[in-house]
């Protein structure tokens, strides 16, 4: 499932880079801790790997 958006590719890195151990847990903030909770480490891979050329910076409602 690759990431929707650019700030949702973000949030994945982030959260892919503290379950890995590179940063800590309490670092992260919202979509990212939530990321971290919810989600394995090859979920987060997939997401975090999205190119980010075509994407738009936020997911659009609706």
């Amino acid at each position: 499932m690759p990431a929707k958006s650019k700030v949702q590719q973000k949030a994945a890195g982030a959260a892919l880079s503290a379950k890995r151990g590179e940063q800590p847990k309490k670092a992260l903030k919202g979509a990212s801790r939530e990321m971290f909770d919810s989600m394995s480490e090859p979920q987060l891979e997939e997401l975090a790997k999205t190119k980010r050329k075509r994407l738009p910076k936020r997911k659009a409602d609706g």
